[in-house]
């Protein structure tokens, strides 16, 4: 009786190690947002059915051999080196560089941050166009000059305008809610169908894009970098947009044609253009885009905020308990659409 009174917690042990997933943190993160040892304690402790192996550079390739998943970067060797890997959570809304074709070809998982980033890029995306519209770009290096001259600006409202927003996703919603804020009328350019949603006034698929950039004041970019949407505004796009309108970036660099928009702005017929995303990247000095007083140009930091941290954290809470549980996760990416 006394063996069988210790082999029951002993089998339970056993047992419960065998339901025990591991999931190895691959890459420490961002300044902004890091996935640190503190990061990988509170998830640890928040989500005490698995195993949360903080991310050691060093043992990384030798953790991953027996790990059931990952929360930051995934590499063709990585997917080589694991036995069991089943579920991989980037850190970022874009996937296009982990889409390598180890990754599209196994049963893994692939889950993103697609929603989280919203808020701050929809917030980064009207910082751009405000700069233009309202001349705060003629205005900021007249400050260092110590120059006061009001009869040189003629900044225009947004109210009564129409915007475009390439791809209504977690970050294109995000804008098209601002624009509708500030009076505007939004048009959504999306491959799904819209429901009828109170800050689209209209909506239209991919092809017919050509159709309503037309009536674009300003158009803002906020669709992914698939092999569909590469180069998606070229020549042809920028000549349909309406004169003196905006052209705002802030999801993929390789979604436009950069000597195509130099050669809009060149013409006079864009009144300006906002970037937070270029390609190539960084935007190397010598640069024709660099020349115009009328292009605000971020190094790609729409999507840095302050609270960026807290809403990555709570995904990553969420998507291990349901990965214990074995319940459908959030934010799956379809591996061969690429968002």
């Amino acid at each position: 009786m006394r063996i069988l009174h210790l082999a029951v917690p002993l089998l339970a042990a056993a047992l419960l190690a065998a339901q025990t997933k591991k999931v190895v943190i691959t890459s420490p993160g961002t300044h902004y947002a890091p996935v640190g040892a503190a990061e990988a304690a509170e998830l640890q402790a928040a989500v005490p059915g698995v195993t949360i192996v903080p991310y050691d550079r060093e043992r990384l390739m030798s953790e991953i051999v027996d790990a059931d998943g990952v929360i930051g970067n995934i590499t063709p060797g990585m997917i080589r080196a694991a036995r069991k890997l089943k579920w991989a959570q980037v850190g970022v809304a874009g996937v296009e560089r982990f889409l390598t074709p180890e990754l599209k070809a196994s049963d893994i998982t692939l889950t993103n941050c697609k929603i989280l980033q919203g808020p701050e890029i929809g917030d980064h995306a009207f910082a751009l166009l405000l700069t233009l519209t309202r001349e705060l770009y003629r205005s900021i290096p007249r400050r260092t000059r110590e120059e006061w001259d009001s009869a040189a600006y003629h900044p225009i409202e947004l109210q009564g305008k129409t915007a475009v927003v390439v791809g209504v996703g977690g970050i294109g919603t995000q804008i098209a809610i601002r624009a509708q804020a500030f009076g505007m009328r939004v048009i959504g350019v999306d491959p799904r169908d819209i429901p009828y949603v109170p800050f689209l006034q209209q909506s239209v698929p991919p092809d017919r894009l050509d159709s309503v950039l037309g009536e674009a004041d300003v158009v803002f970019v906020s669709a992914p970098d698939t092999p569909q949407t590469q180069k998606m505004f070229g020549a042809k796009q920028f000549a349909l947009m309406k004169k003196n309108s905006y052209f705002i970036a802030v999801s993929r660099g390789k979604l436009y044609d950069a000597a195509a928009l130099v050669s809009a702005l060149d013409s006079k017929r864009l009144a300006g253009a906002g970037l937070d995303v270029t390609d190539p990247e960084p935007l190397p000095k010598g640069h024709a885009l660099w020349k115009f007083e009328n292009v605000v140009i971020s190094p790609h930091t729409a999507g840095r905020s302050d609270g960026e941290q807290a809403r990555y954290m709570a995904l990553f809470k969420e998507n291990l308990r349901r990965f214990a549980a074995g319940e459908p996760l959030l934010y799956v990416v379809d591996k061969q659409k690429g968002y």
